[in-house]
């Protein structure tokens, strides 16, 4: 089969689409024919060299997939050849074919194309455990994602306010913005020139709000404590903004705040199957329904990979970056 390799750790021009083995279907897994894959910032830093696969895992980019069950491993009794199906996976979407255990499969939500369907089982996942799961977001209370115009932000944002939350967004551009409203948001606030926990005070009656996604890390991890009301919960899913930082823990006793932290990709199989089950029972009503919508923003032939990296990195785009085998 063919799929993205890696050449050697750098920019996007070190990606080569070339000819390797098929993969070995073992017991507990389905072989996924790929339809689409979806990039993924963790791709950007694993073709830097700087964020590895977990050991024993699919070696090429590509963290989650749709396409059709080609074969079905010997313990596996819930998939048949032929399914219409996307999954999350710990590597391998960017190729041909992919082996994926069987409980990070779903079926490809009704009146969503096949394609399109490789656009949310990260994004569902990421955003189903850590806003709602751990961080137990519910309705009515106001939650603010940064990064809204991301795949992360486009899907967070249709979700909570599916689910009753007020939503409050940070964007960088009028454009941006102007797109997550439309998506739903509340609060939209250009981070480059405006003070966005001045403005959370301002719309939330100087409270704060209940819980914050952030992928930026370090930068903004004070005055994300400081833009959280009582009993607020942030959770961090990544490091655009840094790693390393000083904060004031008076601010988190004064207000009783938590402070989680998490990746999807290094969970075991076993928990990233009971978060498929709850995306499955949660969010797919919502997508069946046409309440949350894929937004796929450009799609690249999988020949084109290195392409598509340099799009991601512009920050130019809305939503997710679709590859096609």
């Amino acid at each position: 089969m063919k799929a993205v390799v890696i050449t050697t750790p750098g920019g996007p021009e070190v990606l080569q689409l070339q000819e390797v083995e098929d993969p070995e279907l073992k017991g507990d897994e389905v072989l996924i024919k790929v339809e689409a894959t979806a990039l993924n910032q963790a791709e950007i830093l694993q073709r830097k060299g700087v964020y590895p696969p977990p050991p024993g895992s699919n070696p090429y980019l590509g963290l989650e997939c749709s396409g059709t069950i080609e074969a079905v491993g010997k313990q596996v009794s819930h998939w048949q050849v032929g399914d219409k199906v996307c999954a999350l996976l710990s590597g391998g979407g960017y190729a041909e074919k992919v082996a994926v255990p069987a409980g990070q499969v779903l079926l490809a939500p009704p009146g969503v194309s096949l394609q399109d369907a490789a656009s949310f089982p990260e994004v569902s996942c990421t955003v189903w455990s850590t806003v709602f799961m751990m961080s137990r977001l519910s309705a009515g209370e106001t939650f603010l994602v940064h990064g809204g115009s991301s795949g992360i932000g486009t899907f967070a944002i249709q979700i909570a306010k599916y689910l009753g939350a007020k939503v409050f967004v940070t964007a960088g551009s009028k454009e941006k913005l102007a797109f997550c409203k439309n998506l739903g948001a509340d609060v939209c606030i250009n981070y480059k020139t405006e003070d966005f926990v001045a403005r959370v005070k301002e719309e939330t009656g100087g409270k704060g709000v209940d819980v914050i996604l952030d992928i930026i890390g370090a930068e903004y991890l004070q005055r994300n404590l400081d833009s959280l009301s009582f009993d607020g919960r942030l959770f961090v899913i990544g490091t655009m903004g840094g790693a390393v930082t000083e904060i004031d823990l008076r601010v988190v006793l004064s207000k009783r705040l938590t402070i989680q932290a998490a990746g999807l990709r290094y969970r075991s199989p076993e928990n990233k199957a009971a978060i498929v089950r709850e995306v499955e029972n949660n969010v797919w009503p919502a997508i069946v329904a046409g309440k949350v919508k894929p937004v796929v923003y450009k799609y690249f032939p999988l020949s084109e990979a290195a392409e598509a990296h340099r799009l991601m990195e512009s920050s130019q785009h809305i939503g997710k970056i679709l590859l096609l085998p």
